[in-house]
């Protein structure tokens, strides 16, 4: 096989305190920023990505395959009811509290929904007054949380739940709208009033009777992958709160690993479910483009965007993934998708499925990232699944595309804030801002070609097996510096090592899962990706439950039982 894997790690300085204050000044004064710009876009493979020749026309929107029927507004919950009825194995090592686990609790009479509220709001106080503080929640109301849970007891108490998560709580991550909070995005200046009416994932997930907790933290307007927020705390990961949680959903990711509910809802524009479940140790899908909703969602980047489940189980992802997908008319990109379903979801015989492995890109990692996931990749072996070695070109120019893409567009969707509330974004989000502010349209026609060559090249892959797969970081979950706190830093070298594996998909709107190969020697979680066709959510939700049945989970350090 030719060598054509273009990757490359990257030594960029690492700016902290006041040479992170001095250098945002510098780039963003029009006297000295064009002392910096050119060498900026040098370093990032603007410059070469310019240079590029490519004869594709530009793909605008991933282009996933139109479904000849589609199904009916609601025809998901069917593939939920369906779900029910599997009762999955048990956990292996640590078992953390299930969506099943809370329905059983409440069915038998040994707990209700008003005292999990109790114990959940004692936990978030708890876990806000650590040192240092976990920082997973933006905000959270107790009247609020008590009234749906009130609700929802007597709900329980009468025989009448609505479904299975009737009761069960689900943090949501500050991107989308959910009454009766205002929508931060992360930042200081927005979410000063509260939101109009649910989004539709929220709303979906209200009318299952679930308890919708409260609005969680997040990387910045969702533009870094650390979880680092100066405003409202860096987000700790509950395996080791010195470490990060990854971002840019990081709040979900913590508050399901640290047991605030068995179930988050998360958004991924470029790995941003993905990265923070993998570090946190628990599932996180990505589903189809256009499978999930985008109405509510913050308008941040159109063309990448997904909004998805974050879950401890693979069996709560599905029932995530089952309440969340489907049409909505409130969004047009939704209308044309095929049926929702998850059948086979339990089946563990891989042998009719495929794994395609690039290995120079698979091994582009840590040596303890590499070995936890090759030794995944052999463990879904002894349970029949194939692998078969494949190659993926362009990866480099892939990278770039995504990165002007994603910025252009968060340019976009936040002009209007800019010129008031430049200096009120932190010092990381106003470097990247203004460093994108040098995108020129044909940059963004050039990584829309892009989008092309790589959708081209990942269908080619295709027919040659069902999932593409890696590791879901190149690093695991880094340790969170003294010297980034309180203002944060800049440090594109790990950036780069962090997203290895994670912005094809979103170029390419393939659906993309991550679930735990295992640990390092210090405890961390190892994540494993895998990609899939358009509309094979099914596919990839059965692979990590397979994995599931493989891999000893261990206890966080901070995790909060709401029912012992």
């Amino acid at each position: 096989m030719p060598e054509t894997y273009d990757l490359k790690s990257v030594k960029l300085p690492r700016l902290t305190g006041s040479t992170l204050k001095v250098f945002t000044s510098l780039l963003e004064s029009p006297a000295t920023r064009w002392l910096l710009i050119n060498n900026l876009l040098q370093q990032g493979g603007i410059l070469a990505l310019r240079d590029l020749q490519i004869d594709e026309p530009p793909t605008f929107l991933p282009p996933v395959p139109e479904a000849t029927e589609h199904p009916a507004e609601g025809q998901n919950m069917q593939a939920f009811s369906d779900l029910t009825s599997i009762k999955p194995t048990q956990q292996k090592g640590f078992n953390f509290k299930t969506i099943l686990d809370y329905a059983e609790a409440y069915r038998s009479g040994k707990t209700t929904p008003e005292a999990v509220a109790e114990r959940l709001l004692a936990a978030i106080d708890e876990s806000q007054a650590r040192e240092p503080s976990m920082s997973i929640f933006i905000a959270w109301k107790r009247e609020d949380l008590m009234a749906q849970a009130r609700v929802s007891t007597e709900r329980i108490k009468s025989g009448n739940p609505i479904s299975l998560l009737d009761g069960v709580p689900v943090p949501v991550k500050d991107e989308v709208d959910m009454l009766p909070f205002g929508t931060t995005v992360g930042t200081r200046f927005l979410g000063k009033t509260p939101a109009i009416q649910d989004s539709t994932v929220v709303a979906r997930m209200r009318a299952t009777g679930a308890l919708m907790v409260g609005k969680c933290n997040m990387h910045e307007i969702g533009i870094g992958v650390t979880g680092l927020n100066p405003h409202h705390g860096t987000v700790r990961n509950p395996y080791n709160p010195n470490h990060h949680t990854g971002g840019s959903s990081s709040g979900p990711a913590a508050a399901v690993a640290a047991g605030f509910g068995p179930i988050a809802i998360g958004a991924d524009g470029g790995g941003s479910i993905r990265l923070p479940a993998g570090f946190c140790g628990v599932v996180g899908l990505k589903p189809t483009f256009s499978r999930v909703s985008e109405f509510g969602a913050a308008p941040l980047c159109w063309s990448v965007a997904h909004l998805g489940p974050i879950a401890a189980t693979a069996h709560d992802t599905a029932l995530g993934y089952a309440v969340l997908a489907g049409p909505d008319p409130h969004d047009p990109h939704t209308l044309h998708q095929p049926e929702i379903t998850l059948q086979g979801f339990d089946q563990l015989d891989l042998s009719d499925l495929t794994l395609g492995v690039y290995w120079p890109w698979f091994r582009h990692a840590t040596p303890e990232v590499v070995a936890g996931c090759e030794t995944m990749l052999k463990a879904l072996q002894s349970l029949g699944a194939k692998v078969h070695e494949v190659e993926i070109p362009g990866l480099e120019a892939a990278r770039v595309a995504h990165v002007i893409s994603i910025t252009s567009e968060m340019n976009a969707g936040l002009e209007r804030y800019y010129k008031e509330h430049r200096k009120d974004y932190s010092l990381e989000v106003r470097i990247n801002l203004s460093l994108s502010r040098a995108f020129t349209p044909q940059d963004y026609i050039q990584s829309q070609r892009v989008r092309t060559r790589l959708v081209n090249a990942i269908d080619q892959v295709f027919k040659q097996v069902d999932f593409i797969v890696t590791p879901t970081s190149a690093v695991i979950a880094p340790p969170i510096r003294p010297d980034s706190l309180p203002h944060g830093d800049s440090d594109l070298t790990l950036l780069t090592e962090i997203m290895r594996y994670a912005t094809p998909a979103n170029l390419t709107g393939h659906p993309a899962i991550t679930f735990p190969a295992g640990y390092t020697s210090i405890g961390l979680p190892i994540g494993f990706q895998a990609i899939g066709r358009y509309w094979q959510e099914h596919n990839l939700l059965r692979l990590a439950y397979a994995a599931e049945q493989l891999v000893e989970r261990k206890k966080p350090q901070v995790y909060y039982d709401l029912l012992d």
